[in-house]
């Protein structure tokens, strides 16, 4: 089976000098190494992706997936519409990402994969092995998710409490064989901010949480090391 190795680092010490890895052994059997990187500001976390990004096509990194949460902001895919903004005005990020416009913030688990994808890249598959292992962690905490036809991310199905909901959102971009961006499940954050926007673009379904749907916390620092021991599936 293959493992994790995990590292804890603070913002501050996001540099390019990092130990580097053994580049002549990329088949040693390891995981993707695991940085988390508690709550960073999303430029800052930016800078650090596109940085492993090109170490990682190099191949002078290894297979690098970064967890964290950010401070409350808007971030806006490719896809997103003039609609989909906030109407009063809130700044948002446009990324270079696939989809529409979502918000993090504190009490979501933020990762961002930076991973050499197998030849042939086939970018639909990662993002299946994506979905399933956040399908798989709803599931340990006992909440029962699916996928949607036509619509990314992992979804709670319609009940009597309403509409499909969703409680993970992926969102990837493949360049030079090597992936970025990622995926945010919200655990107990704050759903109100979702209210300013049209996330994702979709306007009839509705957003929620672990915690909402479960009716008890459940925390980033709970979700952390569920999500950390299936990392490894995403490289199947």
């Amino acid at each position: 089976m293959t493992s994790v190795v995990s590292t804890e680092l603070n913002p501050d010490q996001l540099t390019s000098d990092q130990p580097k890895p053994d580049a002549s052994r990329p088949d040693s059997g390891v995981g993707p190494r695991v940085v988390r990187l508690g709550l960073i500001d999303y430029m800052a976390a930016w800078d650090e992706q596109r940085r492993l990004h090109e170490a990682v096509v190099a191949g002078t990194e290894p297979d690098t997936v970064l967890l964290l949460e950010h401070p409350s902001v808007y971030t806006a895919g490719k896809r997103t519409q003039p609609w989909d903004r906030p109407v009063d005005g809130t700044p948002v990020i446009d990324v270079d990402r696939g989809g529409r416009i979502t918000w993090h913030g504190p009490g979501q688990l933020v990762g961002y994969p930076i991973l050499r994808l197998p030849e042939p890249v086939d970018v639909v598959a990662y993002v299946r092995r994506v979905e399933q292992l956040l399908i798989d962690v709803c599931a340990e905490f006992g909440l029962a998710t699916i996928r949607v036809e036509g619509r990314s991310g992992v979804w709670v199905p319609a009940d009597e409490r309403g509409p499909e909901r969703k409680v993970a959102a992926v969102g990837i971009r493949v360049a030079r064989g090597v992936t970025l961006h990622g995926f945010a499940l919200n655990c107990d954050c704050d759903l109100s901010a979702f209210d300013r926007i049209v996330p994702c673009g979709i306007s009839d379904a509705g957003v929620t949480s672990l915690t909402a749907e479960l009716g008890r916390p459940v925390t980033v620092a709970d979700v952390l090391p569920v999500v950390e021991r299936r990392l490894p599936t995403l490289l199947a």
